[in-house]
């Protein structure tokens, strides 16, 4: 049996496929080749970067989906079906809305697929591949599970390897599709597994990919300890209310930690209130004076996460909050418009608002762009949602603020090494910024693939 694994790209820049210069390891693909029976010849395509070759023989073709890359993965699997290739397909948007992609697949596994995964493959050995598989959470996710990177060679990938230690989230912002996924609960590996699948592969520079990666402190604690003699450098994502427990920061520091995506996501208090953020309600009502202070004296650069277009979000205030990421000089900031993910209880209050644009879906509407608003924003209009949004990214990725940025003496400066990864990855950030903005979602123009 031969078993191929794609991972879909976004979309496409006027007539060619867009490739992601940027791009990583899917990781996702590398735990299911592991989960894979020795005796299936696996391979992978990534559709970022590739052309898929559809002729080639296989027996099943799974394809990961995520809300972005829907209208993409039903393309892919559409010209598969045109070969009589069976597809399965999973992931993040098969959790949200598994009666969609279940239309665009002979089948779907609802949820992590490490519980079902061998079962289905025996399965379509038999010919009794099932048009549905749903999973159980596993309390201990990839146990004994170390991702294959074989599959990986040659891809031109970035030179960081992505692996977990947990996955989910306890908190239920309302507009986090994770929450909804994990339903709010947040799921360790085994250290020990961890440790292993780090000594098994040769780079010194890891991406854990954890949503939250301290969310269980004395869980993080106890691999930070077991990181510490490794000698690495790792970088995650990590929540503000970490800063309040002493013994988690220099235990993160000493094992290694470069800095973490942290999701500050509005200046407003209100704002805050507003998304149920309140692991961020104390820092917001000082414009996270203390907490930035804080992150500069344990020498952590910040990837600083922002949303826009909440219900107490103006022009000006969105203006005002790039001018905070410039003027703190994070070594990195995203400025995303707020997007209403189906299933999450922002999706379900705009909808009922009939505040949704693109008919709701507008992950597979044509006229929808890349990150382009697709609500119906409270203080200004949907364009000027997605001017403002933009301005903030060409702002902050100025080659201006680019070099002032660089000269925050206790992150980006902090050491030789940090300094050099500042310069190597922002002007890669920023040719990304331009080249996404606007993109169509999939690569067919004109077919209808909504449901």
């Amino acid at each position: 049996m031969k078993l191929t694994l794609i991972k879909p790209n976004i979309g496409r820049r006027e007539h060619s496929l867009y490739v992601d210069e940027g791009r990583m390891e899917p990781l996702q693909l590398g735990i299911l080749a592991a989960l894979t029976p020795e005796d299936v010849e696996v391979v992978m395509y990534d559709d970022r970067m590739e052309e898929i070759p559809y002729e080639e023989d296989t027996d099943l073709v799974a394809i990961t989906v995520e809300t972005f890359t829907a209208r993409r993965a039903y393309e892919i699997s559409e010209e598969f079906h045109r070969r009589g290739v069976k597809t399965v397909m999973g992931g993040m948007h098969a959790m949200l809305i598994p009666g969609e992609v279940a239309e665009h697949c002979d089948c779907v596994i609802v949820g992590d697929a490490e519980p079902v995964w061998a079962q289905m493959i025996e399965d379509c050995r038999r010919g009794a591949l099932q048009k549905r598989y749903d999973v159980k959470q596993p309390e201990c996710p990839q146990i004994n599970v170390i991702t294959r990177r074989d599959i990986f060679e040659g891809k031109g990938y970035l030179p960081i390897t992505l692996l977990q230690f947990s996955r989910g989230c306890s908190h239920r912002c309302s507009f986090c599709a994770s929450s909804v996924y994990f339903r709010a609960h947040h799921y360790c590996r085994p250290v020990e597994d961890v440790i292993r699948e780090i000594r098994s592969q040769k780079r010194k520079l890891l991406f854990f990919v954890d949503d939250n990666i301290v969310c269980n402190r004395e869980k993080a604690k106890e691999l930070f300890r077991a990181l510490i003699p490794l000698k690495i450098h790792w970088v995650s994502q990590g929540s503000m209310d970490m800063l309040a427990d002493r013994e988690l920061m220099e235990l993160m520091v000493k094992s290694g930690c470069l800095g973490l995506v942290i999701g500050f996501e509005s200046i407003s208090p209100d704002c805050i209130s507003e998304m149920n953020k309140f692991t961020n309600r104390k820092g917001s009502f000082g414009q996270y004076k203390e907490e930035i202070e804080s992150l500069r004296k344990w020498g952590l650069q910040t990837w600083a996460a922002f949303t826009v277009g909440h219900d107490g979000d103006t022009v000006e205030s969105i203006r005002a909050t790039c001018d905070f990421a410039i003027r703190n000089k994070f070594t990195f900031a995203a400025f995303n418009i707020l997007m209403p993910y189906p299933g999450t209880p922002l999706y379900d209050r705009l909808e009922r608002e009939g505040r949704l644009l693109y008919d709701g879906k507008w992950w597979l509407h044509e006229d929808y762009r890349f990150n382009y608003a697709s609500i119906v924003p409270k203080n200004m209009t949907a364009d000027e949602l997605t001017e403002i949004s933009f301005d903030c990214r060409r702002r902050f990725n100025s080659f201006r603020s680019i070099v002032t940025r660089a000269l925050e003496i206790h992150t980006n400066m902090r050491t030789p090494y940090r300094f050099l990864t500042y310069l190597i990855y922002n002007p890669l950030f920023r040719k990304e910024v331009f080249k996404k903005q606007g993109m169509r979602f999939g690569l067919k123009k004109r077919e209808d693939l909504s449901c």
